[in-house]
């Protein structure tokens, strides 16, 4: 027994060794798995492709969709699918250059210059230097990306009706996001760095408890500092909806602490609800442009679909997953921290910095988490079965239905999807698996009069009724 866990103590070690190797080829690996996954997703898209150009909506929707409503929700798909193999193709691109031409180990030369240039002594060291090196890398990657999010957001969104979204808000909330990562970022990176210095080669167990503190600390201080940031929470007025909300969180003993209605409107026509919190304390957001499309009986159910989640608990689960995940991913880089034959594959010859380490490791394990993400993509699916299924347990099967195909009239969601496209890609049911599930028979068709598309293509609301 004694000889057994000596052994299994001794694995990381020898792993690390047998992963080592002069020599090896690291970064044509990475590049070579990221072409491939480019190739693979963009056959996938492909194949997408060809349903999105179907001219009929799917059997199951026969009945509730117009045809003019099914060819705008095509038109959709078909723009965002075009939009995907470019912005894709860009970001690959991007990506090779990034390591084809060593430009990590030249910013991390210029960074530490302009430390030795610019700031005080005391600032010297791998951590300051790590985190410098983070966020001008980072901002240098914003910039990069800045033209395909301005095209999706003032082209794309806003040929369909979808942008609220000014440039001025646009830019505003780019800079706020900026000035946050950087306030935030830095005493986190900064922990991240000196407990890998201070705790030796069990530092993974002590990094983990950390990321699991700022975990709890992020959803303490997210909804009271940050959210406000970016939109206005508002308590849901009296009336009928709140209480059906407030009947719902206490026919299931959900320890509801605050309702609040939020201005999605500003940004987006899109429609969601959610809740947040610690375990005895949560608060459930709904859209303004939720509320403005469905009636409340309507919203109801989809709370009872979201609350399906809590009392199954499936957050807990998924909490529990990601913890292990995360457990397993930093163990994982214990491994490879000393890893020689990784840097000098991506031209780190003569420095061995941890922030460098791990940014390389995260790419080496994207195969890795490629599956991973996969598998969870399994079991989101089923857990949104189990979720329309306790709400249909509640007695909300023509709210819910009703309100799915609401939502995905009002989103033009995609109607029907590729097997295999979908189970790749997508974390919830398409709408015909969700409506089959729940026994829909199919009710009266959405017309114009739910939902009407002008000659700019924008959706526009014709009554108080719609959605």
């Amino acid at each position: 027994m004694a000889s057994l866990l000596t052994s299994l103590s001794d694995l990381p070690r020898r792993l690390a060794l047998f992963l080592d190797r002069p020599g090896f080829p690291w970064k044509k690996l990475v590049l070579g798995f990221s072409i491939g996954q480019y190739v693979f997703e963009s056959l996938l898209s492909l194949r997408q492709y060809q349903v999105l150009k179907r001219t009929k909506p799917p059997k199951a929707l026969e009945d509730e969709v117009t045809q003019d409503v099914f060819d705008k929700s095509q038109a959709y798909g078909r723009a965002k699918a075009k939009f995907g193999f470019v912005s894709n193709l860009y970001s690959l691109l991007t990506n090779i250059g990034i390591y084809q031409f060593d430009l990590l180990p030249k910013l991390w030369e210029l960074s530490g210059t302009w430390l030795a240039q610019y700031a005080p002594e005391r600032f010297s060291g791998e951590i300051s230097h790590s985190i410098l090196f983070f966020f001008t890398f980072n901002f240098i990657s914003q910039l990069m990306s800045l033209p395909t999010s301005y095209y999706s957001t003032f082209v794309l969104e806003e040929k369909f009706g979808f942008n609220k979204q000014t440039p001025t808000l646009f830019f505003t909330d780019l800079l706020k996001s900026q000035a946050l990562m950087v306030a935030l970022g830095t005493p986190i990176l900064a922990g991240f760095l000196k407990i890998i210095q201070s705790t030796g080669t069990q530092f993974f167990y002590y990094l983990w408890v950390f990321a699991i503190a700022v975990q709890v600390f992020g959803i303490t201080v997210f909804p009271i500092f940050i959210q406000p940031l970016f939109n206005k929470l508002s308590p849901l007025e009296p009336g009928e909806l709140r209480s059906r909300v407030e009947a719902l969180a206490t026919r299931l003993n959900f320890p509801l602490t605050d309702l609040f209605t939020i201005d999605g409107s500003k940004r987006s026509a899109h429609s969601n609800a959610y809740f947040y919190g610690l375990p005895w304390k949560k608060h459930i957001v709904i859209y303004d442009t939720l509320m403005e499309k469905s009636e409340p009986q309507e919203i109801e159910a989809v709370l009872g679909h979201e609350l399906g989640h809590w009392s199954l608990s499936h957050t807990t689960k998924l909490l529990g997953i990601a913890q292990a995940h995360l457990f397993y991913v930093f163990a994982l880089f214990s491994v490879f921290i000393h890893n020689n034959s990784l840097y000098d594959s991506f031209g780190f010859h003569n420095q061995r910095p941890i922030m460098i380490g791990f940014i390389l490791f995260s790419e080496a394990l994207s195969p890795m988490d490629t599956v991973l993400r996969f598998l969870m993509n399994l079991l989101s699916r089923k857990f949104e079965f189990e979720a329309d299924k306790f709400a249909l347990d509640l007695g909300y099967k023509k709210e819910l239905a009703r309100s799915l195909i609401k939502l995905q009239i009002e989103n033009l969601s995609t109607m029907d999807a590729d097997w295999l496209y979908a189970s790749y890609h997508y974390s919830h049911p398409i709408l015909t698996e969700r409506l089959k599930a729940l026994n829909h028979q199919g009710a009266a068709k959405a017309t114009s009069a739910d939902v009407k598309l002008n000659v700019d293509g924008k959706v526009v609301r014709a009554s108080d009724r719609e959605l």
